[in-house]
């Protein structure tokens, strides 16, 4: 399963390694992803999704259920 964040759609992205002699490696730059159980009082169950740190921080602020209704209305 990929590294990607369902709220922030953070993922993946490639840069370089750089050497001392400024040789340049290609690596990957992984996002802060983990898996979370949320509450949600309306349905009366957990949902358990893969959340960014960030988006941790959001749902702080936000609330879950808007950006539900926000990724809902998106996604049509």
């Amino acid at each position: 399963m990929s590294k990607f964040c369902f709220i922030t759609g953070k993922k993946t992205v490639v840069g370089n390694n750089r050497s001392y002699s400024m040789n340049a490696t290609k690596r990957k730059f992984y996002p802060n992803i983990h898996y979370h159980r949320l509450w949600l009082s309306d349905k009366k169950k957990f949902i358990k999704i893969k959340l960014s740190a960030k988006a941790l921080r959001i749902i702080d602020k936000c609330g879950i259920k808007k950006l539900l209704k926000i990724k809902k209305a998106n996604k049509y």
